[in-house]
């Protein structure tokens, strides 16, 4: 019989062989592409061959699981990494500042995304082995957690998937079921629970979150957010910024730079025209705002994401961050 000492580095040991096989899998399958959506739902690969600058996107509700490399985020002011050893989970839509800071030829930046279904994390909560009842603590609605053996080996056998196409109907939302709940079962993941527990102050706050989301170029009240929430002012203000790092204003300012960013990169667009599309009433505060956030103003933003040299860094777009926006219900 082994020791029990002896578990935590057999567990370690299994974890870095499923973790390497899973690089692998990445990797074969990925090819030279940066991105490869897969047959899998809400399954996406990830590649890049070098380091990259700072990238501008909105996360959605996910899981990040990177084998290969490292990858650092900003929300707010608070900034998470995330490599083979912890992954990136997002509860909610998050306007974040995101890098890839260790990419080589030889070693390039691998990961899998897998997009997180609020009806299926519902349902999860409803089994009696995931039941809880402590009140989740003041957790953002991103935080990164340890990439166990078990959690990795779901994801390798996901993987597989993709080499026998005809079990990808039955066995993926079983597998992705293991996934969830494998997060859910953690620590890290009593802010996803909360989030989805209707009724909850985190899930009201995620459906002014969602809200937001869709309607950040109009006019925003934040009497009305409150009623959406159906939580007076300040409460909705408390856990806006618990999720979010950031107040229910500071969150829509940031999703109009971001939109008015790529607005100008890939449809072309002059900075009035940018602004006034994504709901700025006013160039030179657009101007102001954006400089403030970015470092320069916005033309002279957008040569410099155009040069060839930002161009080899990767800078512009997190294409971690699906440009379709989750809802909340």
């Amino acid at each position: 019989m082994k020791n029990p000492e002896e578990q935590p580095s057999l567990t370690k040991s299994a974890a870095t062989e499923i973790r390497s096989e899973l690089a692998r899998k990445v990797a074969r399958l990925i090819g030279t592409a940066e991105i490869l959506s897969t047959d899998v739902p809400g399954l996406t690969l990830y590649r890049r061959t070098a380091p990259t600058a700072s990238m501008s996107a909105t996360y959605e509700p996910s899981i990040a699981l990177v084998v290969q490399g490292r990858k650092r985020v900003e929300l707010g002011r608070t900034t998470f990494y995330y490599d083979p050893s912890r992954f990136l989970l997002t509860s909610v839509d998050l306007p974040v500042i995101s890098q890839v800071i260790e990419a080589s030829e030889e070693s390039p930046y691998l990961c899998v995304r897998l997009k997180l279904e609020m009806p299926m994390v519902r349902e999860l909560l409803t089994r009696e082995e995931i039941r809880v009842t402590e009140m989740p603590s003041d957790d953002s609605g991103m935080t990164t957690a340890e990439t166990t053996a078990e959690f990795l080996d779901a994801f390798s056998r996901l993987m597989d998937l993709l080499s026998t196409p005809d079990d990808i109907p039955f066995l993926s939302p079983l597998i992705q079921r293991e996934i969830v709940y494998r997060v859910l079962r953690s620590v890290e993941g009593r802010r996803l629970r909360a989030i989805a527990t209707l009724g909850d102050q985190s899930h009201r706050t995620a459906k002014v979150i969602a809200w937001i989301r869709a309607n950040y170029a109009k006019p925003l009240r934040v009497d009305d957010l409150a009623e959406i929430a159906a939580m007076g002012v300040s409460t909705l203000h408390h856990h806006f910024r618990v999720l979010t790092s950031m107040s229910p204003l500071q969150y829509q300012k940031q999703l109009r730079l971001h939109a008015a960013r790529q607005r100008m990169l890939i449809d072309g667009l002059d900075a009035t025209s940018a602004a006034f599309e994504v709901g700025y009433e006013s160039a030179s505060q657009f101007n102001r705002e954006y400089s403030r956030f970015f470092g320069q103003p916005p033309m002279r933003d957008v040569r410099t994401l155009r040069s060839p040299g930002a161009a080899a860094m990767g800078f512009a777009h997190d294409q971690n961050a699906p440009a379709s926006s989750s809802s909340v219900r």
